[in-house]
């Protein structure tokens, strides 16, 4: 795997971070879901993704520093579809569409980056 640098490489990670969350925004809207705001990294501490939801929107977080940039989209879209609450086929075709407009590849559909530990937790309205 140490081939010759893809054209990722030169690009700095919170810029693709940026961008990813930009294209992946537009994308889910136009899909119809609610779109989360994206932020790096994750509060909780050891944490790769995290996922607030609130009365009045959610937070995705993903760590990026570190990692590559493939892992770093695939969590950024299992946020996407964990915020909408999609499940089986729909959230099947929720991951193709949207991690083609990041152009992962389509055998990291649904998978949670190695290692990620996923946090979700629900903020009640006081």
């Amino acid at each position: 795997m140490g081939g010759a640098p893809g054209p990722l490489d030169s690009v700095s990670p919170a810029v693709l971070f940026t961008r990813a969350a930009r294209e992946l925004g537009a994308a889910a809207r136009a899909a119809g879901l609610e779109v989360p705001a994206f932020r790096s990294p994750p509060r909780l501490e050891g944490a790769i993704r995290t996922v607030r939801q609130f009365p009045g929107g959610a937070v995705v977080s993903v760590a990026v520093r570190g990692r590559a940039f493939e892992d770093v989209a695939v969590d950024l879209v299992e946020g996407i579809v964990r915020i909408n609450g999609l499940e089986g086929d729909a959230a099947a075709a929720a991951r193709h569409e949207l991690l083609d407009v990041v152009r992962v590849a389509p055998e990291a559909e649904g998978l949670a980056s190695p290692g990620a530990r996923m946090a979700q937790r629900q903020t009640q309205a006081a």
